[in-house]
């Protein structure tokens, strides 16, 4: 759970000290979020290659090399301060940190099943949440009050450290996954659950990169908005404490209809006044739409190809990190001319979509598996 921490930690450092980083290295906001985004492109980019490296080789190979390459790059991270040697240096930290949080929903994938594993996904979500949360409350502060190169520093040390934890860690469940069929993960309804994941992607994720920016555009000190962005933090936690009650009781789907519901509340919030009570309000309501949408929907994706899980998984994380990518890069220009209403506004209609796509979708998959009596025990 620490790899989840730590993985969440590099994702989400980025965004809270965009303006102190474009301020410091000469570069344009725009050039700042072009970092976060292609941190994203890479992180989606890699995950068809460690899904098969997972499926051929195991998940601890992966995680331990993913680690030795996230601590080369965060260090390559710190000694360069142009936009095209951190675009490169962010880009292959996103392309090594991909490896993390993708194997261990494997993992998790590999060795539970229906509530226990609805429930070990809440508490993974939790320890991602605390790395989110450390992020965004520090991130920012550490950066303007000392230098933004310590905050791409620190997850090195902290790949070390679990580098050493798993020294002597070894791949204990291959008997679990069975015989590898690759082609699984690319049937109809594995494809489907790509495409969920690009929308959910560009929708829940791309736009946590501009709460903190949006904050301090409501003139804001960098401090404090770190700490109301972290609401977002709270929010997952609070939700991941949640799922743990609302899974015995409703379905997925239902949980998917609620998650969304609880997205679309939370942009309506932004959508009509960017003050920064409305701000924190958004936050909390995507981080605790996170547990409980984007849990369900991780969920399917460790279900729908499990002869070839990891693939599926890492294809899923492909999907869901390009659209957040597309979706960063194609608002960038917005908040380089602090029209986060417009972002805000946008979220909440591809909101809409998302609870429609996914509620949809998911129904009608679990319909035909029913059919096919291969339905997973709830408990």
């Amino acid at each position: 759970m620490s790899i989840g921490f730590l993985s969440f930690f590099d994702r989400f450092a980025t965004p809270p000290m965009l303006v102190v980083l474009a301020d410091r290295t000469g570069l344009s906001l725009a050039d700042a979020v072009g970092l976060v985004a292609s941190y994203s492109l890479l992180y989606a980019l890699g995950q068809p290659v460690w899904g098969f490296i997972s499926d051929r080789f195991g998940r601890v190979t992966v995680l331990r090399t993913a680690l030795a390459g996230l601590a080369v790059a965060a260090v390559a991270s710190t000694l360069f301060s142009t936009h095209l040697a951190l675009l490169v240096a962010r880009s292959a930290a996103g392309l090594m940190a991909g490896c993390l949080y993708p194997t261990l929903l494997t993992i998790l994938g590999d060795t539970r099943t229906g509530v226990a594993k609805a429930r070990g996904l809440s508490e993974l979500q939790v320890y991602s949440a605390l790395g989110t949360t450390a992020a965004t409350l520090a991130a920012g502060s550490i950066a303007a009050f000392t230098d933004w190169r310590v905050v791409f520093g620190l997850p090195a040390l902290g790949c070390v450290a679990l580098l050493f934890l798993l020294r002597r860690a070894h791949d204990g469940a291959p008997h679990l996954r069975g015989p590898v069929d690759f082609r699984a993960a690319f049937s109809g309804s594995a494809l489907g659950v790509y495409g969920v994941a690009v929308l959910e992607g560009a929708v829940l994720m791309g736009i946590l990169t501009y709460f903190v920016p949006a904050l301090q555009h409501a003139d804001v000190p960098i401090a404090l908005a770190g700490v109301l962005a972290a609401g977002y933090g709270i929010g997952v936690i609070a939700g991941a404490r949640l799922m743990r009650h609302l899974v015995p009781r409703f379905s997925r789907t239902a949980l998917m209809g609620l998650g969304g519901t609880i997205l679309l509340a939370g942009y309506a919030a932004s959508a009509v006044a960017q003050t920064p009570v409305a701000i924190t309000a958004t936050a909390v309501l995507v981080g605790a739409s996170n547990a409980v949408l984007h849990s369900s929907v991780q969920g399917w994706a460790t279900e729908v190809a499990p002869a070839a899980r990891a693939t599926a998984v890492a294809l899923f994380a492909c999907a869901l990190f390009l659209g957040s990518s597309v979706g960063t890069f194609l608002t960038a220009g917005l908040a380089d001319a602090g029209r986060y209403g417009v972002i805000f506004v946008l979220g909440l209609g591809a909101t809409a979509v998302l609870i429609a796509v996914v509620t949809v979708g998911h129904a009608a998959w679990e319909r035909r598996r029913a059919q096919e009596g291969t339905s997973e025990p709830r408990d």
